[in-house]
């Protein structure tokens, strides 16, 4: 379908949302629309996302399918599964579901028009990400980053991802013994 290599190449979905927690940029699934629209306008094309729940093992998951169409009617789709949490603070279960259609659709779309995610080797950002401090060069601000996004945790695997992000305070007392704490509330309420 040419006209979708037209959108590939030409389509400009910046990262204009701010995580402040994470201290990363990041772009929406409606960040991607917007940037869509125009295009999908120009080459006489539509876009399609579906949403359905699958089950597997125990555990549920929503598939988003992005489908583009041209005046044709030639269709290429692309797919992609996010998981629910069984809770997440602050939210119901509408909103849950909610949370984790719009994760999957931004998935779906990434891969419909050859977004990708990942941070380049050669931005500021990547190399940001690269050079976390080193014990050496602990300094307040970081530790207290790290200390609220333990608070923060609301599954074993948040905990988990926490202490991978942090390896400079993988030593630190006042991390570990956080770490420690959080944990067994969190499988305290788990039981």
């Amino acid at each position: 379908m040419k006209e979708l290599i037209i959108i590939q190449t030409r389509l400009n979905a910046p990262k204009n949302q701010r995580n402040k927690f994470g201290g990363f940029n990041y772009r929406s699934a409606e960040d991607i629309l917007e940037s869509l629209k125009p295009l999908l306008k120009e080459t006489e094309c539509f876009l399609n996302i579906t949403d359905s729940i699958e089950l597997v093992g125990d555990r549920y998951y929503i598939k988003a399918t992005a489908t583009i169409t041209n005046k044709e009617g030639v269709q290429v789709s692309s797919s992609a599964f996010a998981r629910e949490e069984l809770t997440k603070k602050g939210m119901d279960s509408s909103q849950i579901t909610g949370s984790t259609s719009s994760y999957a659709r931004k998935y779906a779309l990434n891969g419909l028009f050859a977004i990708d995610d990942n941070k380049d080797a050669d931005t500021d950002e990547f190399k940001k990400q690269q050079n976390k401090p080193t014990k050496e060069e602990d300094n307040t601000e970081d530790v207290s980053l790290a200390l609220q996004q333990i608070k923060e945790a609301q599954t074993l695997g948040d905990l988990t991802k926490v202490y991978n992000d942090w390896k400079a305070f993988q030593k630190d007392k006042r991390f570990l013994s956080s770490l420690t704490s959080k944990r067994k509330q969190i499988e305290k309420v788990a039981v």
